[in-house]
């Protein structure tokens, strides 16, 4: 049988399961709990699994093989950043943030700090998640373009519709059902298939080094700047950003968020290294290949699932359909997904980073002292990102320049702190809330009121 037809045989299948996916959601789907958080009953399997699949999507799975063909061994650093942010937010947050039993990241903030003002965190957090849904939903263009010529603009919409519909239908459980199989597939076919199969292809180890520089076997060959800026932006994003911290909230104990998440950190370690090895070998054993290199949205909702919840859930699922198309907009938009990451992740951590990690860390941070940060840092970075890459700052490295993620992060930090001294600390009642929410009290005795929630 023609081996064209059974790829474009096997793509089809995967993405009817898809849709069946949706549906079986959807008959799990009862309230908001359900929804989003898949009824926040999750233990270690699924759990590690729906963690490592959310931060190894298209960018990092495409982005990663592809740098491995550009610069070699050190084309890994892009996803083992992305895997230590997950190691490290399970070994260090995931089980205080699954104790407090609340749906966003602005949710938090809110407890945290007893200040309105934080919610404009979700203006940033949504800015993020945008162009983050747009990375993912552009990879589908890799697999439909190859294999059935089709012009890329196509290609996404037909991927991001299917992403669309069992997202829209069946909330996380259809996620999480999805991302079990993909985590499946991607570990099967990256350490199973691809990397044996091209190392194999490419005489091995020994025949790689024969018929390539030296240099694409050194740690630091994509250069030492860009290894830092990798782990100051993805390391530090993940650390906080709500498509992540949405899986946590889907942890049935603080424990399953802790040790699943630390597990599936080291997987995506690993994962990141298979990928380099196997761009790496391919631009051997296949030199006249040129690899492609490279969700939550925001709605308000009441938390209290007792007071109409289908309604709400309803009302997710318009939001959901709503800001996916315009995801889809977007990633047709964007020809470069790591650019496009690139971006989303310095305006995440240069406007939130601080805030966020203070609230977890610093009793004496205050509310208006978060809130400037937040202000500040976006500001800063956005307005330097934008003078980067438009000329307005002369620099080689355009929207890649360290520079806007630096001063932001270093404002937000300064802001943070000083103002924090200067102003008086949190409310004793908003304090005695938090701490309580902490130390694992029910989600019941602590009502939140409306704030941004995310699904993708």
């Amino acid at each position: 049988m023609d081996s064209s037809f059974i790829n474009i045989a096997i793509v089809v299948v995967y993405l009817l399961a898809m849709l069946a996916f949706g549906w079986w959601g959807k008959s799990r789907t009862k309230n908001n709990s359900d929804f989003l958080v898949a009824g926040r009953r999750l233990g270690p399997m699924l759990y590690t699994g729906i963690m490592a699949a959310v931060v190894l999507g298209g960018a990092s799975t495409v982005g990663g093989v592809g740098l491995g063909y550009k610069f070699g061994i050190s084309g890994m650093w892009l996803v083992v950043a992305i895997g230590s942010g997950v190691l490290l937010l399970g070994l260090l947050f995931a089980g205080t943030i699954q104790r407090l039993k609340i749906y966003t990241v602005s949710q938090m903030l809110s407890l945290r700090y007893g200040q309105r003002a934080t919610q404009t965190s979700g203006i940033v957090m949504l800015a993020y998640t945008l162009m983050l849904c747009a990375t993912s939903t552009g990879a589908y263009a890799t697999i439909f373009v190859v294999l059935f010529g089709w012009e890329r603009w196509l290609a996404i919409a037909v991927g991001g519709a299917i992403v669309l519909v069992y997202s829209t239908i069946g909330g996380m459980w259809s996620i999480t059902l999805a991302d079990q199989v993909q985590f499946i597939i991607k570990t099967v076919g990256i350490f199973f298939l691809m990397l044996p199969f091209v190392l194999n292809a490419a005489g091995g180890f020994d025949g790689i080094r024969a018929r390539v520089d030296a240099s694409f076997f050194q740690l630091d060959g994509i250069g030492a700047q860009t290894i830092i800026t990798y782990f100051v932006v993805y390391t530090l994003g993940l650390l906080i950003g709500q498509d992540i911290w949405q899986r946590v909230f889907t942890a049935k104990t603080a424990t399953v968020a802790r040790w699943g998440g630390a597990t599936a950190g080291i997987y995506c370690v690993l994962y990141g290294v298979a990928g380099a090895v196997i761009g790496l070998a391919a631009r051997v054993a296949r030199a006249d290949v040129v690899p492609f290199v490279a969700s939550w949205f925001g709605k308000t909702i009441n938390t209290n699932d007792s007071e109409n919840p289908e309604h709400d859930v309803k009302a997710n699922r318009y939001w959901v359909l709503g800001l996916g198309v315009v995801a889809v907009l977007i990633s047709m938009a964007a020809q470069d997904v790591v650019v496009a990451l690139t971006i989303a992740y310095d305006i995440l951590v240069g406007g939130l980073l601080v805030a966020i990690l203070g609230g977890l860390i610093w009793k004496r941070g205050t509310g208006i002292a978060a809130a400037w940060s937040m202000a500040v840092g976006s500001v800063l970075t956005l307005a330097l990102l934008i003078a980067y890459a438009t000329g307005i700052i002369p620099s080689e490295d355009g929207v890649y320049a360290n520079d806007p993620i630096y001063w932001g992060l270093g404002a937000s930090l300064v802001i943070y702190v000083v103002v924090s001294v200067l102003t008086p600390p949190t409310d004793p009642e908003v304090r005695a809330a938090w701490d309580r929410r902490v130390a694992g009290a029910a989600a019941e005795e602590l009502p939140l009121e409306a704030h941004p929630v995310a699904i993708h």
